[in-house]
Formats: C-alpha cells, structure tokens, sequence
C-alpha cells in the first residue's frame, strides 16, 4: 500500500512534456518566451508542451505544432534527449516537413519566433541547459555535418 500510495505522489509531481525540433535548411525553430510566463520566462525554447491526459506524445506534438505556429507536421522522428529535470519526462521529436508556413498562433505564450543555426546556440539563452548538449547535434545531423 505505501508503495503505490508513493508511486502516485511520484506521477503527480512529474509532467509529461513533448518538445518539437522544426528544423528547415539547417536551421532550427525557437520560440522566446513571453517574459511574464511561469515557467521559463524570457529565454528560448522549442515548440512543444504538455501531454494531455489520453494522448500520445506523438500526437501531443503534433496539437503542438497546430496550436503554436499553425502546421500539421508531416514527418516526426523521435529524438533522444535527457532535459536534466526531475520533475520532466520529455518526449522530442524532430520534423522537417510541414505545410504551410509557421506562424506564431500563441503570442501569450511566444512573443517572438526565429530560426537560428548551429552557430548562433551558444549564446541563446535557453529553457534548458541540457539544449546546449543535444540541439547542435540535432543540426548536425540534419544537415550532414559532423556536431561541434
């Protein structure tokens, strides 16, 4: 009894989150925080959120992906990614395919929208430490060159 009772507590305390990697000609989409948000406020971030209850990641990413900039993504490919924060299970994916052109649906939640390249990570402030690991190799790959 006290293990299941500790078992709920534990799910309670962790949210299931998906994060999409919209990545076109080497370049990959991020989101800016609106600064008045919650959770990390003024910094940048990948498309992404929340699993509602009954969904799949996959299909969370994809209600994502509609609901943030307004594209049903054709192909997603699952990512391993580790976001180095106990109360997060995150699911990532990576999609380049859509059609259509992004816009920014939730400006309450994104207050600006930009595509960024290899390069220009290091000095972004990001959501997650654990960005600066995977996110260029995610590029890397993608574009077919070696990850830095």
């Amino acid at each position: 009894m006290t293990d299941t009772i500790a078992l709920i507590a534990l799910v309670a305390l962790v949210a299931l989150v998906v994060l999409v990697a919209l990545v076109e000609a080497g370049r990959l989409l991020l989101g800016h925080r609106h600064p008045g948000r919650r959770w990390y406020p003024d910094c940048w971030d990948l498309v992404g959120g929340h699993c509602e209850a009954g969904e799949s990641p996959e299909e969370a990413a994809r209600r994502e992906c509609r609901e943030e900039v307004g594209v049903d993504v054709g192909d997603l490919r699952r990512l391993e990614v580790h976001l180095d924060d106990a109360a997060l299970v995150a699911h990532a994916f990576l999609a380049t395919s859509w059609p259509g052109t992004l816009t920014n649906l939730a400006p309450d939640e994104h207050d600006d929208l930009r595509w960024f390249g290899v390069a220009d990570l290091p000095r972004l402030r990001r959501a997650h430490p654990s960005y600066r690991r995977w996110l260029p190799r995610v590029l890397a790959e993608v574009s077919g060159t070696a990850a830095r």
